[in-house]
C-alpha cells in the first residue's frame, strides 16, 4: 500500500481543519484537548503543532478537511477504534492507543480520494492553546 503523504495532515490539524467536527462525548477519557505536537516517530523529530478541542479528531487525521462518518467501534481509556466513511473513494479505520495522558499513537489505513494510505503517527499533549487559536 503507498503510504500517505508524510504528516501532510499536520498542516490542517495546525490552521485548526481537524478543530470543526462535533464533539463526541467521552471519547478517550482521561486525554486532554490542547496543544498538541504530531511526528512520524515516537522521537517528536520533525514534530508539527497544532490546537486540538475534540480529541475524536485524531482519529480523521488522514480525512482532515473531509467530511466524515465516524462509528465507534471501541472506546476505552486506553484505546479508540473509529471506521470513516467520507464519501466517494474516501474511508478508512484509526485505532488510537493511549500511552500515556498526553501521549498518543495512531495507526490507520484506508483510501483518500481512491488513494491507498497505511500509515502511523505519534501525537504528544505540550501544553494549553493560545485563547486566539481555540474553535
Amino acid at each position: 500500500m503507498k503510504r500517505f503523504a508524510s504528516l501532510a495532515a499536520v498542516g490542517c490539524l495546525a490552521a485548526g481543519g481537524l478543530a470543526s467536527a462535533a464533539s463526541a462525548p467521552g471519547v478517550l477519557p482521561g486525554v486532554e484537548p490542547g496543544l498538541w505536537e504530531v511526528s512520524a516517530d515516537a522521537t517528536g523529530r520533525n514534530a508539527r503543532r497544532g490546537c486540538l478541542d475534540d480529541m475524536i479528531l485524531i482519529a480523521t487525521y488522514a480525512h482532515a478537511g473531509q467530511r466524515c462518518e465516524r462509528t465507534i467501534l471501541v472506546n476505552t481509556p486506553r484505546q479508540l477504534v473509529v471506521t470513516l466513511a467520507c464519501g466517494a473513494g474516501s474511508f478508512g479505520r484509526s485505532d488510537v492507543t493511549v500511552t500515556t495522558p498526553r501521549s498518543l499513537k495512531l495507526a490507520t489505513q484506508g483510501f483518500r480520494q481512491g488513494e491507498p494510505y497505511d500509515f502511523t503517527i505519534y501525537a504528544r499533549r505540550v501544553g494549553e492553546c493560545p485563547a486566539r487559536e481555540r474553535r
